[in-house]
């Protein structure tokens, strides 16, 4: 670091001192790190310490991670909010002890933040507080749970999941346990599933669905496959999809003449999922219906119904 630099880093002027620390983002200079820390810690300009939030959030190391960590504390929500994200973006799990005393912190934006950066650290140490904040009354704070959740494939955590796919009041909740459900072992979580299916928004029916295709391991129960039989008459095509996608998983012969039906549906994208689904079923019996949709006006589904043909024929010849 010149000592220009460092001398417009304590200029009087807070637009030479931002100005100073865009520069000092140029030249990657760590010696510089602990001016900038002060800078973040006590210039008097908002505009200046959100500069050296966004400057510290590309060097992770374990003095610029506290002090973004103490910066989600400051008095300017855009500090905040450049802290968080600067937060989100770590990836080392050294960096979590620095986090952890933050998910009780008395802000919920704070708590929030703090579980959204250790979700992408994956550390064991996270697990027992995120547990915790499934009860928290923020819905935010919740859903990061969630996630922490979720991406560390917390098994004993799937109870909880469950009942927050089922009841949580924030649709984003039920929405994220619901896709958090599929890392299940075991068919007791496929009831909060079905739940799911049936909620009122449909972004959470939809995450259901998807879910529910993952999950064909664990049982084959014909309960499951009618539900996801209805779920292609949802209102939304998203569901739809999802739906039709879930029961070629399943291999639901059952459901070839909805899935067909599908086939003629305006929506090419629900025509290419209808297609490949009937694939996976393999099921000589949609080859009539496969064999009209080969004409389809769209290449992708086009290309979908040639796919379930090969398919199809590879069952055939098994056989």
């Amino acid at each position: 670091m010149t000592t220009t630099i460092l001398a417009r880093l304590r200029d009087a002027d807070a637009a030479t001192r931002r100005v100073a620390l865009l520069q000092l983002a140029d030249e990657e200079d760590a010696d510089a790190l602990p001016e900038v820390i002060a800078l973040l810690a006590d210039d008097p300009s908002p505009d200046v310490r959100r500069e050296a939030a966004r400057m510290l959030a590309t060097w992770e190391q374990s003095d610029t991670v506290a002090a973004l960590a103490r910066a989600l504390e400051d008095a300017d929500a855009t500090v905040r909010e450049a802290a968080a994200l600067g937060l989100a973006e770590l990836k080392q799990p050294d960096s979590a002890p620095a986090l952890l005393p933050y998910v009780a912190h008395a802000s919920a934006f704070v708590r929030a933040a703090a579980l959204r950066a250790l979700r992408e650290l994956r550390v064991a140490e996270a697990e027992a507080p995120a547990l915790a904040a499934l009860q928290d009354t923020d819905a935010a704070v919740r859903r990061e749970a969630v996630t922490v959740l979720g991406w560390r494939k917390q098994v004993a955590a799937l109870p909880a999941l469950a009942e927050r796919a089922r009841s949580d009041a924030d649709a984003d909740v039920r929405r994220a346990a619901a896709g958090a459900l599929g890392l299940a072992t075991d068919a007791f979580v496929l009831p909060a599933l079905l739940d799911a299916l049936r909620d009122p928004m449909w972004r959470v029916r939809e995450e259901a669905a998807a879910t529910l295709g993952k999950l064909r391991a664990l049982a084959p129960e014909a309960h499951v496959t009618h539900a996801l039989a209805e779920a292609l008459g949802d209102d939304y095509w998203q569901v739809r999809l999802q739906a039709a996608r879930a029961l070629g998983r399943w291999h639901a012969v059952h459901t070839i003449d909805a899935l067909t039906a599908l086939l003629n549906h305006p929506i090419s994208n629900l025509r290419k999922e209808a297609a490949l689904a009937l694939g996976e079923i393999g099921d000589t019996a949609a080859l009539p219906a496969l064999h009209t949709a080969a004409s389809d006006g769209d290449p992708e589904v086009v290309k979908a119904v040639r796919i379930a043909l090969a398919q199809l024929g590879a069952h055939r010849a098994r056989a």
